[in-house]
């Protein structure tokens, strides 16, 4: 898919009606999951298949090696990611959030995980900078503003 086509996407997340704020949505995450073409994408359902069956260290070794042979496929991190905030391990999961953001800065949903990794670490003025990144693509989207405003009566 070409940038202007994205562009549109992420324009359409800013639009009030819900219709076109969730068909942008799913738009944007099916371009990220198939950006690296059918390997890729199989390789993220292989991990999501492992980790629903509860084998942890599979579902990260293929997501290491998807990161290995595909150091610049945002999705891959982004997966990682997932992974390691669903173990408490939120700073190694906000380090690959950071990653997706490198390589796609308008990824809403790594923006958001990185809210919820600082926010879980404690890190509320972080975790606020974050979310609202994440509204910055995605206004409204209601999840992240109530985030921002509990991280905020933490700081209180």
């Amino acid at each position: 898919m070409d940038k202007s086509s994205i562009r549109a996407l992420l324009e359409d997340l800013k639009n009030s009606d819900e219709l076109i704020i969730n068909k942008a949505t799913g738009e944007l995450w099916r371009i990220w999951f198939e950006e690296k073409g059918v390997a890729g994408l199989e390789a993220i359902r292989r991990s999501e298949n492992w980790l629903q069956a509860g084998e942890i260290d599979r579902a990260e070794a293929v997501l290491n090696k998807l990161i290995e042979d595909l150091p610049d496929f945002a999705e891959a991190w982004n997966r990682r990611a997932v992974l390691y905030y669903t173990l408490g391990q939120y700073r190694k999961a906000a380090k690959d959030c950071e990653m997706v953001v490198k390589f796609n800065p308008f990824h809403f949903g790594a923006w958001h995980g990185l809210g919820l990794c600082y926010a879980g670490l404690g890190e509320y003025r972080e975790a606020i900078l974050a979310f609202q990144k994440a509204l910055e693509i995605q206004p409204y989207a209601v999840q992240n503003q109530r985030l921002i405003l509990e991280c905020t009566a933490r700081l209180s």
